[in-house]
């Protein structure tokens, strides 16, 4: 166990930020940290790395409490902000080597290698590169010391889709070479490739966690249906949550096995189906649900 939280809890003036967070992150996998803006990924990251005192409970790295000993936390760690602030008087080459000696890590002969897979010109002045480039640099620093642990914000802002898929390689990568990552992210399909775990956050509050193949069990099942009210549409909740948008129906969470189930209950009920089309439950689908499920 690289990372433990325990009843992780940040407040502001009574307002919990944070409510609760239990987490646990091994090494060699990608767990990734999802929500709503303002949900309380930021918070929680801030909390780990030690940024932020919490207000209850505690979060460990490497055995190392994040609070009373960050300095040796931190060094286990390898951190993207979602919001960037680089030496632009330097150059990226300049960068990575400053960051490096602070860490005490001996010097990478892959920098340029790794460069190149970015299209990073190392030997151009910071303040010369677009956001994107600037982006590159600084997921360049977070990938070269080889940290046990990395934890990106919001990593693949303004990168353009072949850098996010070599971003995403990359951290396959790492996680297979024995290092944990956590990330935040608003793009799903990122998520969905590359993370063997998910928690789901909402108003400060952990309300999923699992495994992907957890999250995503089962199968949504559209239904498209005639002859119902909105009343008799109401006596099909016995199967799981579902979306109506005209005379489509789709079962989020529905088992195969029970659509012949589902059927036969539609046309007791006086309805008439006219098809019947599996579709696989994606995290977005999830994900949406978990939120929506919260709101009542």
């Amino acid at each position: 166990m690289l990372l433990h939280t325990e009843h992780l809890t940040k407040s502001y003036n009574g307002f919990r930020a944070l409510d609760d967070l239990n987490l646990t992150v091994t090494r060699g996998e990608v767990v990734g940290l999802l929500g709503p803006n303002g949900s309380g990924k930021t918070t929680a990251l801030r909390l780990i790395l030690g940024f932020l005192r919490p207000t209850t409970g505690h979060a460990t790295v490497a055995g190392h409490d994040c609070w009373a000993d960050s300095v040796r936390a931190r060094r286990h760690v390898s951190y993207l902000p979602g919001e960037l602030r680089l030496y632009e008087n330097m150059t990226g080459r300049q960068l990575v080597r400053f960051l490096g000696e602070l860490r005490g890590d001996e010097r990478r002969a892959d920098v340029d290698a790794l460069a190149r897979r970015f299209d990073i010109d190392l030997d151009r002045p910071i303040a010369h590169l677009s956001s994107g480039m600037k982006r590159k640099v600084a997921l360049l620093q977070v990938l070269v010391p080889h940290a046990p642990l990395l934890i990106l914000d919001e990593p693949t802002n303004t990168l353009d889709p072949t850098m996010r898929d070599e971003l995403l390689a990359q951290l396959r990568q790492a996680r297979d070479g024995g290092q944990a990552v956590v990330f935040s992210s608003h793009v799903l399909g990122e998520v969905e490739q590359v993370c063997d775990r998910v928690a789901v956050v909402d108003h400060g509050k952990v309300i999923a966690s699992g495994s992907m193949d957890e999250l995503l069990s089962g199968s949504a099942v559209r239904v498209h249906v005639a002859g119902l009210d909105q009343a008799l549409r109401n006596q099909l909740a016995a199967f799981g949550p579902v979306d109506a948008e005209g005379d489509q129906l789709t079962f989020t969470t529905l088992k195969p096995d029970r659509v012949p189930e589902l059927v036969s209950k539609i046309v007791s009920l006086g309805g008439r189906v006219y098809e019947v089309v599996p579709r696989h439950t994606t995290l977005e689908d999830r994900f949406l649900q978990l939120l929506q499920a919260e709101e009542h």
